[in-house]
């Protein structure tokens, strides 16, 4: 039976499929260092720690695609946190940064975010500099507090990115910018350190002899401990014998005494 029109009408429309490139997983993997820092009061404490970086980038005649994602040892993240995403159009000679709800990082406020927009602006740079960049419109969370609204906007004028108001109390924003060639591909080398393999190796020897020659120190700890306890033991029965005697004496000279 061949439905009316009206029927054909009210049929939703297929979503289109996803790019084949949408979901790819990361092929290459690099060690991240961050840097102890102080305690933030929003943030809390900000210890030393290691991340995961992991890379993947696709080519074809049309476009390229780079996605770099954030790893952490021992915690999940949602999917769309810890990831950046560089598009080139071949076509139209454009780069377009993603993904489209922006840069959910955690750990938040330790530099991840100038060091992935960093690797992902020296990715386009070092292939397609005259290539104009494709802005787009910033998620108004980010701006919900001040503080976070400033520490952003920080992050993408510090790359050369240009931040467009489009409202008096500033929670509509875009970014911008000229080519490719005109935005900074640095970041807090100090904040964020890329590990080598020759460098982790050496940082592993160096943590496994600490912690033997802490346990050597442990060791010698106990042993002295373990010999304070033994004469804290002899002293106590010799205190005892001393305090008895002490009692007997006592008891024996009232005892002469009385006689």
């Amino acid at each position: 039976m061949s439905e009316s029109p009206a029927e054909q009408q009210s049929t939703p429309e297929a979503a289109p499929p996803p790019h084949p490139w949408a979901e790819l997983a990361a092929e290459h993997f690099d060690l991240l260092r961050l840097a102890p820092q102080p305690i933030d009061r929003h943030t809390g404490t900000r210890p030393l720690r290691f991340v995961e970086l992991g890379r993947v980038e696709r080519h074809n005649k049309e476009q390229s695609v780079l996605r770099l994602s954030i790893g952490l040892p021992g915690q999940k993240v949602r999917k769309e946190q810890n990831l950046l995403e560089v598009w080139a159009d071949h076509r139209n000679k454009e780069v377009r940064f993603g993904p489209d709800g922006g840069l959910q990082l955690e750990p938040q406020n330790r530099g991840l975010g100038r060091f992935l927009l960093a690797q992902g602006i020296a990715w386009a740079k070092q292939r397609w500099a005259h290539y104009r960049l494709e802005g787009g419109a910033l998620p108004a969370k980010d701006a919900l507090d001040n503080e976070a609204r400033l520490r952003r906007d920080h992050v993408l004028k510090a790359q050369g990115f240009e931040i467009n108001y489009l409202d008096n109390l500033q929670l509509k924003a875009s970014y911008s910018a000229g080519r490719i060639s005109e935005l900074h591909g640095d970041w807090h080398r100090e904040k964020v350190q890329l590990v080598g393999l020759q460098e982790a190796a050496a940082m592993l020897e160096q943590a496994d002899q600490n912690l033997r020659r802490q346990e050597v120190e442990i060791r010698k700890l106990e042993e002295r401990i373990a010999l304070y306890k033994r004469e804290d033991s002899g002293l106590r029965f010799t205190i005892a014998c001393l305090v008895a005697f002490a009692v007997f004496q006592a008891g024996l000279l009232i005892w002469i005494i009385t006689r």
